[in-house]
């Protein structure tokens, strides 16, 4: 899937290419965000 996207925006235009990069950047940053706040729960004192 991941191919298949990349391969596309290699022949995409210019605003396709931007699109797909900043859909990238998204996820990317979900990802950082929710190992962040796992790592703050994980590290929260449970009584």
């Amino acid at each position: 899937m991941i191919g298949e996207l990349l391969s596309g925006m290699a022949h995409s235009s210019g605003p396709g290419f931007v699109g797909v990069s900043l859909i990238f950047i998204y996820l990317a940053w979900i990802l950082v965000i929710g190992c962040i706040r796992v790592k703050e729960a994980m590290d929260e004192d449970h009584h």
